[in-house]
């Protein structure tokens, strides 16, 4: 991303925090696939006059699209810290998914263990891993294809994406945890980080934001009912 287009993903900006609409394909920050092009690299065109780059308070999946939020500083890092770890920050997310969960609405509570492979990693439903709360609403549907919104109470790693793929509906273009039937559907993962609320300051409104779905989701959400509009 050039600077002009990091700054045109702008969803919120103040004083202590910035939240900003990230694409799906960038990394957050350094790994095996992305050791230079990541998104930590890119912030300096953030500072808006602080001496520093601002810095991530929660983490997104590569593949995943929408609202990440960043701490101008110190302070700020700190207080957005306390909120994500005392599940305060209100999440909610949209996937495309193969098949229709069993229910309209519901709750899906099943720890997570992270599973170590010879060629790498993946998340599995594990009673001896780790509390995984994620509260899901079916908010359309072609018959095949569901459009969800889902609200993680917890931040496990790839929560959603093991979650909803436990209940037979893998989300669209997951090549991890779909393979076979949801990466057919189409090449990139619908999995979309459409809103967060933020507790910040308790004498002030919550802090909001909400991202536009990008381009790649869009045909399918119009499949399941999206009129199209943000």
């Amino acid at each position: 991303m050039t600077p002009e287009e990091l700054i045109g993903r702008l969803l919120y900006r103040d004083a202590m925090v910035l939240i900003i609409a990230k694409p799906a394909g960038l990394a957050v920050h350094a790994g095996a696939r992305d050791a230079s092009r990541h998104l930590m690299n890119m912030l300096e065109p953030l500072r808006f006059g602080l001496p520093r780059n601002p810095e991530l308070a929660h983490r997104l999946d590569r593949d995943t699209s929408g609202c990440l939020v960043l701490g101008r500083h110190r302070k700020a890092l700190a207080r957005l810290g306390e909120i994500f770890a005392e599940g305060l920050a209100e999440k909610t997310y949209w996937a495309v998914v193969v098949g229709k969960p069993p229910a309209e609405s519901g709750t899906i509570d099943k720890r997570l263990k992270k599973l170590e492979r010879r060629h790498g990693w993946r998340m599995v439903v594990d009673a001896k891993g780790q509390d995984a709360v994620t509260d899901y609403r079916v908010l359309g549907t072609d018959g095949r294809l569901s459009w969800i919104e889902a609200k993680p109470r917890t931040g496990r790693t790839h929560q959603i994406r093991v979650h909803l793929a436990s209940i037979g509906c893998p989300i669209v273009g997951d090549a991890v945890y779909g393979r076979g039937t949801a990466d057919l559907v189409a090449p990139d993962l619908h999995l979309h980080a459409r809103s967060i609320i933020l507790p910040f300051n308790p004498k002030k409104p919550a802090i909001t934001a909400t991202a536009p779905v990008p381009a790649h989701m869009t045909a399918l959400l119009r499949q399941c009912g999206w009129p199209g509009q943000d």
